[in-house]
């Protein structure tokens, strides 16, 4: 067993997740009269022109549309072995709305901008994505963020760290680790086992032991590069190529050299930003200042489950489902 697969230090606790989840499904939920109006009432006490612009970020249509033929009341939605976390997270907020509503969703890393407006995690940057409306789901995996961390910036390590799974459907991880898996400026490999290079693999780091490091690369896997958020709150700096995808962290509003370190798609000036900043630390500072004044934005629950109750009632008003005094019909 890989005991730095169970270190909990700086993550999200899952068995509190799946325990207060669980409870809330099976009998908590039985209980309590979830009135939607009661929790948007909490609305007048924050910025409204900021909640609407994230809305409006997350879901970008204006006009009504259709749901497809393929769509399915609220009540129907299956628990699934492969998708507990998407449930939950969208059962956190769903459950203030009838159950008969029906929706276009899709549960895991989808990369594609499906056909009708549809409910999901990950959508592409460029190109038309209006289909594609955000959610924060899988937030156990992917929104965790240091709260504190001893080691100042300067005391750290003038070096790339990177650990993650390498699969052949993934080109782009494979062309970056072959070319840094032996640079002096980069302690970096694939933790998983397959038929690729078998030199590649490197043990498992803890986020603890990443922290040490002044760089950490956020390469793209499936979708999204799952750590960034983390390594965003923190007193090092994420490293990668401008993102493709995007998640409900707003990845395509990222700035370049200004929240993270940008370098090209084929990684061919990374030991040159790599060193540019190593000799100027004080410019590396001001990135990590920026990238942890960004995260904060997400740290407020409240605000953040109001942004997503109005996600869906602007989905539910947006499909004539319902009446609503916040979008029109």
């Amino acid at each position: 067993m890989d005991l730095k697969r169970l270190s909990g230090k700086h993550k999200n606790n899952k068995m509190a997740y799946y325990f207060k989840n669980y409870w809330s499904y099976f009998v908590g939920n039985k209980l309590q009269n979830f009135q939607l109006d009661k929790k948007l009432h909490q609305l007048d006490q924050l910025d409204k022109e900021y909640v609407f612009k994230r809305v409006n970020y997350y879901y970008q249509l204006d006009k009504n549309h259709e749901i497809s033929n393929d769509s399915k009341p609220l009540n129907s939605i299956p628990l699934k072995k492969g998708g507990k976390t998407y449930f939950f997270d969208f059962l956190e907020h769903h459950k203030y709305f009838s159950q008969k509503f029906k929706v276009d969703y899709l549960f895991g890393d989808i990369t594609h901008t499906p056909n009708y407006p549809t409910l999901l995690k990950s959508r592409p940057i460029s190109g038309q994505n209006k289909n594609s409306i955000l959610m924060k789901w899988n937030k156990i995996r992917h929104f965790l963020f240091i709260k504190k961390h001893p080691k100042k910036y300067l005391d750290k390590q003038d070096l790339l760290v990177w650990r993650g799974k390498v699969h052949p459907t993934q080109p782009h991880r494979i062309n970056f680790v072959q070319k840094f898996i032996d640079h002096p400026l980069c302690d970096i490999g694939k933790v998983n086992t397959n038929q690729l290079n078998s030199n590649w693999v490197k043990p498992r780091m803890t986020i603890e032991e990443q922290l040490n490091y002044k760089f950490i690369m956020s390469i793209e896997g499936n979708d999204v590069a799952s750590n960034l958020k983390w390594v965003m709150s923190s007193n090092s700096i994420a490293v990668m190529p401008k993102p493709k995808f995007e998640t409900w962290f707003m990845e395509g509003s990222l700035k370049p050299d200004y929240h993270y370190i940008a370098i090209k798609d084929d990684f061919s000036d990374l030991e040159e930003k790599l060193n540019f900043y190593i000799n100027h630390p004080e410019k590396a500072k001001t990135i990590i200042k920026n990238a942890n004044q960004y995260v904060k934005q997400f740290q407020n629950k409240e605000r953040e489950d109001i942004i997503s109750l109005l996600i869906l009632e602007k989905y539910f008003a947006k499909t004539q489902q319902k009446t609503s005094k916040y979008f029109s019909n």
